[in-house]
């Protein structure tokens, strides 16, 4: 079992104060958005065997189990991650398996280097991901009803969201959708920023539903992001809740600290609240243009006290273990690795002391023992 020491990410939508006080130390005054656990080769985990990729790459076998390596590959098929909003990310979907390698081969083929700012596709890989709120969280997740979105546009008064109404309200719902999506991120730049300002300046006389892409607006002023959120649905997670994000669903977190765990990939394709590269047609060929009520996940009692967030993945499986004062110890030994990370309380993960934010990483089949008074995440794969 190897203490894990990870690289905090500074992008700039990252809260100053939330890793920071859940690590319980002094804030730096700069954004600490993401803290990495795991193999991936961007910020891999530090143990005081080397880097965790490189602990793996040596004996993939030892560390991720025969039956792991024989269906995922030699490498470890998933990233944890503890994540701090404090300003909305980009508004984005992620593509299937299919649709990824079939995309990453054509960028190769086409010789467009994976470090250009206009590569979509860095990996083969699909990116599946599950996000459990430690704070109060919100975030954006799938589209609303069209004639719900149509209303909530309507109401602000801005003239100019007219032909969007119209839209939503005269196709069936995907076609409605796609092409109100398609006119939003095609429209004319200087247009588009005019109508933003008007509908930033609506949704902040009016609060209520339209608090939440006020702020957005606040953050991005002009973006045509900010009118695509608003065919989304606004959704507050609860401590403990999550939201499961498959392929091809837009989504965006806007304010919280949770636990991320994903397919290990960098595939991402914006639609909006970004200066990044927004690839359109490829988008608008990944996005699902269904509606759906966000189906927020509350774990499932498991064995001996687990709680499981289901999801469809395989890649990862994600739960939880919330420890009383004097439980006896819990066995976690699996034939499979795991990344365990304490997020509240003080725990003893075999010879390891963990406090807030402390990780270990457990290789298949070795002895994994849980003790004290806390919460312990999991992270570990379906065979």
């Amino acid at each position: 079992m190897d203490r894990l020491d990870n690289t905090v990410r500074p992008y700039a939508w990252g809260s100053t104060t939330a890793i920071p006080r859940l690590l319980g130390a002094e804030p730096t005054g700069e954004p600490q958005a993401e803290m990495w656990m795991g193999a991936h080769p961007g910020a891999p985990s530090r143990t005081g065997r080397g880097t965790l990729a490189e602990v793996i790459d040596a004996d993939p076998e030892r560390e991720l189990g025969a039956a792991a390596v024989a269906k995922f590959g030699p490498r470890l098929p998933f990233l944890l991650k503890l994540l701090a909003a404090g300003s909305p990310l980009s508004l984005q979907v992620h593509p299937d398996r299919a649709q990824a390698r079939a995309g990453y081969e054509d960028e190769e083929r086409r010789g467009v280097p994976v470090t250009a700012p206009h590569r979509t596709y860095k990996d083969a890989n699909h990116k599946p991901e599950l996000i459990c709120a430690l704070t109060e969280f919100d975030g954006l997740c799938g589209f609303r009803d069209p004639l719900r979105a149509a209303e909530l546009l309507d109401g602000l008064g801005v003239d100019s969201l007219k032909p969007y109404v119209d839209l939503l309200h005269a196709h069936p719902e995907e076609a409605a959708l796609r092409e109100v999506l398609t006119a939003v991120l095609t429209a004319d730049p200087d247009e588009t920023a005019r109508t933003v300002t008007e509908t930033a300046a609506a949704c902040d006389r009016l609060g209520g539903d339209y608090a939440p892409y006020a702020g957005i607006a606040h953050h991005y002023p002009g973006d045509p992001g900010v009118i695509a959120a608003m065919l989304l649905n606004h959704v507050r997670l609860q401590p403990g809740e999550a939201l499961y994000l498959g392929a091809g669903v837009p989504h965006a977190y806007l304010d919280g600290l949770g636990v991320e765990i994903m397919a290990n990939s960098d595939n991402v394709l914006r639609c909006g609240l970004t200066p990044k590269h927004v690839d359109v047609p490829e988008l608008l060929r990944i996005v699902r243009f269904e509606a759906a009520d966000p189906a927020v996940l509350r774990p499932e009692a498991g064995p001996d006290d687990e709680e499981v967030y289901e999801t469809p993945t395989d890649e990862f499986r994600l739960s939880r273990y919330v420890l009383p004062e004097s439980a006896p110890a819990h066995d976690l030994t699996l034939d499979a690795p795991q990344i365990l990370l304490c997020t509240a309380g003080a725990v003893r993960a075999g010879e390891h002391d963990l406090t807030p934010g402390q990780s270990v990483f457990v290789p298949a089949g070795e002895k994994a023992e849980v003790s004290g008074t806390g919460t312990v995440f999991r992270a570990t794969v379906v065979l």
